[in-house]
């Protein structure tokens, strides 16, 4: 389950009006989503996902992982994971156009990987060298490419074909592909464990969702136009929300209705220093 709660834990939860709500309440599922095409076998996979590989496997692992595994040990264990995404992040930024942020991926890559310790101290980040995390899906994104169809897969969690071909693409060009046998399993078990550490304390959004698999769904698009618009997107839904906000506040004030004031009230005080 990889992927099973990157999407909220990256934007918080999915942004959804009380109408929309409302609506999934009554339908139990959103009607003709065109991002959904194959839904109801999404559905069933999400159920799977959720009420029995993260229920009874992935929860409970990560918990223990949480419990047991002291805190520096579990930050160099990251850093070391991170550190081997940091070559696909200088060329995916760099095919963006991105070059200062691609040679910040490179720069943080060469420090880390010799004086960090193979990776497992961020001294880069110490330095003032930010990570600057990109995927080929988001270059792909960039290039006017559609994520295509929804697709919740079994065990990863949300996908879809533009974001799963970026992700094999990523494999080729990391030096991640170069590990084999333990290394490899332990290095997507770290990332698993670590990104369904990071959301536990989100369950509750989920929980108290109207129809989780729709705020899910919806939280993980939104997360692709943000990190594809490198945050533009969150910007514009704001001063949508704003612009929407202010309209309503004008038809109510339009509604209402002022009474006509009074040739007495429209009289001016007269002044009591010239009437002395």
């Amino acid at each position: 389950m990889v992927a099973l709660f990157v999407a909220v834990s990256l934007t918080g939860c999915a942004s959804r009006n009380g109408t929309e709500q409302v609506e999934v309440q009554q339908t139990g599922n959103e009607q003709g989503d065109p991002r959904d095409p194959l839904e109801s076998v999404n559905r069933t996979m999400w159920d799977f996902n959720w009420e029995v590989l993260d229920a009874y496997i992935l929860r409970p692992i990560t918990v223990g992982y949480v419990a047991v595994m002291p805190q520096f040990a579990r930050t160099g264990l990251l850093n070391a994971v991170e550190n081997l995404q940091e070559p696909g992040s200088f060329i995916n930024n760099m095919l963006q156009g991105k070059f200062d942020h691609g040679m910040d991926s490179l720069a943080r890559f060469v420090i880390n990987s010799t004086v960090g310790l193979l990776g497992t101290i961020d001294v880069a980040e110490r330095m003032g060298i930010a990570r600057q995390r990109e995927d080929f899906g988001e270059v792909l994104g960039k290039w006017g490419v559609d994520t295509g169809p929804y697709l919740m897969l079994p065990a990863l969690g949300p996908s879809d074909p533009r974001s799963f071909t970026g992700d094999v693409v990523d494999g080729f060009y990391s030096p991640a592909a170069l590990l084999t046998g333990p290394y490899t399993i332990a290095r997507f078990l770290i990332d698993a464990l670590e990104d369904r550490a990071a959301v536990i304390e989100l369950e509750p959004q989920l929980e108290q969702a109207v129809d989780d698999y729709a705020f899910i769904k919806n939280a993980y698009f939104e997360n692709l136009e943000f990190r594809v618009t490198d945050g533009a997107s969150s910007e514009k839904a704001i001063e949508e929300s704003e612009l929407e906000d202010f309209e309503e506040f004008e038809s109510m004030l339009e509604d209402l209705e002022f009474p006509e004031p009074t040739e007495e009230e429209l009289k001016l005080p007269e002044d009591p220093i010239q009437d002395n």
